[in-house]
């Protein structure tokens, strides 16, 4: 599954990555902070493709926010979206939750890289020890995951025009992980090349077998996996400092004993 990673590239990157124009930017996408630890129900960046409203024909691709963990169109309330933060790619075109806004409403949700945890034979105390790593393009480019996302009327807000009336959510879809990742987890996010952000993306596309197509494994040495700090486990924790790499010692900096003061005698 994927259920942290990454944001923290610069709005106009994004512009210039996925062609759109500088007036289709929500002013949310500008207020949003850099995130390395972006967990289910956080506030995230998406790339969407409405219809022209003026001219059905014609769309218009945005950059906007949307709230992780997907809320379908007919749910009762909210809760239900932090159990679908992920989509398997298996089964998203037949899945009630997924199956319209695999339709007509994809979106790709850019990240730096997201986190898995490699779950170790060694214990503590018991437990298995959970080691996580951070994955992301080898080359440092926008890591581009599939998702899809809904719009949720909120009934207890009797003006639809009011921005609180509708709730945008989104979630990552995930298929069998690649040989070289597998070890790490057995599953991984969809990723989305540069020359089918479009076809991805068009809402007046719909056929199932086409749009699957469209998605692939990341390649062999595209992505690359290193272990980081125990540290990004905890959702109270964020920073550039989650994707370092763990040091040359392989001791994490977490597991470190403070260092004591330093006390000047007079």
């Amino acid at each position: 599954m994927c259920g942290r990673y990454a944001s923290s590239r610069d709005p106009a990157d994004l512009v210039v990555e996925f062609e759109i124009d500088a007036g289709n930017v929500k002013e949310s996408v500008l207020e949003l902070p850099d995130n390395y630890n972006v967990a289910p129900t956080d506030e995230v960046i998406a790339v969407v493709e409405r219809k022209n409203r003026e001219n059905p024909d014609e769309t218009i691709r945005k950059l906007t926010t949307v709230k992780w963990g997907l809320v379908p169109s007919w749910a009762k309330d909210t809760s239900i979206g932090s159990r679908l933060i992920n989509a398997r790619m298996e089964t998203v075109a037949e899945k009630p939750a997924f199956k319209k806004a695999f339709a007509v409403r994809r979106c790709i949700l850019p990240a730096d890289g997201y986190y898995e945890w490699y779950t170790a034979e060694e214990k503590v105390n018991g437990k298995p020890v959970k080691q996580p790593y951070f994955i992301r393009p080898a080359d440092g480019g926008v890591l581009a995951m599939a998702g899809l996302y809904e719009i949720w009327r909120n009934k207890a807000v009797p003006d639809p025009d009011r921005d609180d009336a509708w709730l945008w959510t989104c979630t990552v879809l995930t298929t069998t992980a690649t040989d070289d990742l597998g070890r790490i987890h057995d599953r991984m996010p969809l990723l989305v090349e540069p020359d089918r952000y479009s076809a991805w993306l068009d809402p007046l596309s719909s056929n199932p077998d086409e749009l699957l197509d469209l998605l692939v494994p990341a390649a062999p040495g595209v992505l690359e996996a290193y272990a980081v700090s125990k540290a990004v486990s905890s959702v109270k924790n964020n920073g550039p400092h989650l994707i370092d790499p763990l040091p040359p010692d392989g001791v994490d900096p977490i597991d470190k004993p403070d260092e004591p003061e330093e006390i000047t005698l007079f």
